[in-house]
Order: structure tokens, then C-alpha cells, then sequence
């Protein structure tokens, strides 16, 4: 069983339970309060590196927030890990290294339902493909010939 701040999860549901325990452990107080509702607004994506057995926690802030506002994100959690008795993350009682990313760049899907306008494989390879053959570029073998 997982169990991510304290509270048992399954697999599944890990970012959710991530995202609900850091804002219920966050405390009171000016700073957060604007952790929280940054928390609410961005998005958490849980993923596990089965080789180096490494979980991490991806925030994803929205695009107008400031680098005041990331830094106040950051130091909420920083102070949430620093001062709960529990692990941040555990498996079977055993604690877990981690790591929590907040970045505000969103790499575009380029495959499935949510595929990211204009960004299909080929659209993706389209600008490397024409400067390969566009005019005014210098055949390399040309000048090999004479």
C-alpha cells in the first residue's frame, strides 16, 4: 500500500492525494494562503522511475504566475517535508525518495486524444525536412565533383 503524507492511497490517485495533502498540511498564515490557492490551480502529475526507483511529483503552474509566486510554492513545501513526522512518500513502510518539480513549461502531445494543434509528427519534423531541400542551400557532394 502507498502512502503519500500520511494518508493511504492507491497508485492511481497518487497526484490527487499529493496535491490534497500538501494544501491540508500547508498550515495558516499569508504565505499559505496564496500556497493554497496556486495549489488548486495548477496540476500534478506523479511518475516513478522503475529503474532508479525514484518517484517525483510534477507541479505545473499556470503560465501568469510570477517567480515570487513559485518561490512562495516552493518554500511551502520545503516546510511541509521539514516538519511532518511521516515520510513524504512510503511503499510497504518503506520510505521513498522523491522529488517535487514546479515548472510552468508544458511539452505538447504529439500523439493521442489531447494532441496539441499543429504539433502531429509530421508538423514536428516539417521545418528540419525543408531546410534540407529549400533553395539557396548548397549541395555538399557539388563541389567534391570538380
Amino acid at each position: 500500500m502507498w502512502k503519500i503524507l500520511g494518508m493511504k492511497t492507491i497508485y492511481i490517485d497518487i497526484p490527487n492525494t499529493a496535491k490534497n495533502r500538501l494544501i491540508d498540511l500547508a498550515g495558516e498564515g499569508e504565505k499559505e494562503t496564496i500556497f493554497k490557492d496556486l495549489m488548486e490551480r495548477s496540476e500534478m502529475i506523479f511518475l516513478l522511475n522503475g529503474e532508479t526507483e525514484e518517484n517525483s511529483f510534477f507541479i505545473t503552474v499556470p503560465g501568469d504566475l510570477t517567480p515570487e509566486d513559485i518561490q512562495i510554492m516552493a518554500d511551502v513545501i520545503l516546510e511541509v517535508a521539514k516538519t511532518i513526522e511521516f515520510p513524504f512518500i512510503e511503499v510497504e513502510g518503506i520510505e521513498q525518495r522523491y522529488r517535487v518539480i514546479i515548472t510552468n513549461s508544458k511539452e505538447p502531445e504529439l500523439i493521442g486524444m489531447n494532441k496539441t494543434p499543429g504539433m502531429s509528427s509530421v508538423e514536428v519534423f516539417k521545418p528540419i525536412i525543408k531546410s534540407l531541400d529549400s533553395r539557396g542551400r548548397l549541395n555538399p557532394e557539388f563541389n567534391n565533383r570538380f
